[in-house]
């Protein structure tokens, strides 16, 4: 009689499941991210929000919640229902660096989520305020050796962060860090002329490179971008094997049902497929990686033990 009883439930836990996806989306989605407008994550999240809302004729929304490397975004997710009308478009600071560089994390960020599937990897830009008297690596090297400490970086993400403290530990010099909610306010600072360097994603610094207010040092994937062709790679002036990057994935609140997180898996694969997102990746020095649900569960473990072991090798301690 249990058994007959607990089957019946998970049939119709099953059935509710079913018939949910299939009239899914019945009013507008909103897709939370953890970074400011004119990120990466925003400039993502809204070309998708667009097509999705072609294919299903429901709006969605872009809400931003900068602060604490996307921990607040993070967070107000996970307390959300998990109805699959709150989504949360993120990248490696939330679900992979934060949990080794945040005391108290206010979020699980394997236990509180549902995968859907990733979406993008990228790479980042080493960049200067054209103030600094480096045209190269191995010039800023040299010259931040000069007066340790003296020049400081920018960062409003874990991964804009890591990647110049791993930059310190393989080249031997001493930074100081400025923390910012978020990278476009910190590369605005930057362009001012109130921080002196950062490594930070191509969205966020390609325009400001191509507008004559930063100056490119070196990228920081294995081979030049096709963006910036002439500016090598940070590897290549002499720091072996330095490499630093980041994804985009897409995530629902954990109890999210199957059928409905699989629903959005096919709208994310639509919307990625679409020529003006592709355009708008190639553009911004990304390249399309879509994954399964399933994938970016396995990705995101083999990514929570990389992080860690490059931060402590980069000897960051958790605040």
């Amino acid at each position: 009689m249990r058994i007959k009883f607990l089957a019946a439930i998970a049939m119709g836990v099953f059935a509710c499941g079913m018939a949910s996806a299939q009239s899914y989306p019945a009013k507008p989605i909103t897709i939370v991210i953890g970074s400011s407008p004119g990120s990466t994550t925003d400039g993502l999240a809204r070309a998708m929000g667009a097509q999705i809302t072609r294919e299903t004729g429901q709006p969605v929304i872009v809400d931003s919640r900068p602060g604490a490397f996307g921990g607040i975004a993070a967070q107000f997710v996970a307390r959300s229902a998990p109805d699959g009308y709150t989504l949360f478009m993120t990248t490696n600071t939330t679900q992979a660096a934060n949990p080794h560089l945040v005391k108290n994390l206010p979020y699980n960020p394997i236990k509180d989520f549902a995968p859907i599937g990733q979406v993008v990897q990228g790479y980042m830009l080493m960049v200067v305020n054209p103030n600094v008297k480096a045209k190269n690596v191995s010039e800023f090297i040299a010259l931040a050796k000069t007066e340790p400490g003296k020049l400081t970086f920018g960062s409003g993400s874990s991964s804009a962060r890591v990647a110049t403290e791993q930059f310190q530990h393989m080249t031997g010099t001493k930074l100081t860090y400025v923390p910012y909610k978020a990278n476009p306010p910190a590369v605005i600072d930057l362009v001012a002329g109130q921080t002196d360097v950062m490594i930070v994603d191509l969205t966020t610094s390609l325009p400001q490179v191509k507008a004559g207010k930063l100056r490119a040092l070196g990228v920081s994937s294995p081979q030049r971008s096709q963006l910036l062709p002439n500016v090598p790679t940070i590897a290549e002036q002499g720091v072996a094997g330095y490499e630093s990057g980041y994804w985009n994935a897409l995530y629902a609140p954990a109890g999210t049902p199957a059928p409905v997180i699989h629903r959005l898996n096919d709208l994310m694969r639509k919307a990625m497929a679409t020529e003006s997102i592709r355009r708008f990746v190639t553009e911004n020095g990304m390249e399309v990686k879509v994954s399964s649900p399933e994938e970016l569960a396995r990705f995101q473990l083999a990514e929570l033990d990389r992080w860690g072991k490059i931060i402590k090798t980069a000897g960051i301690q958790p605040e």
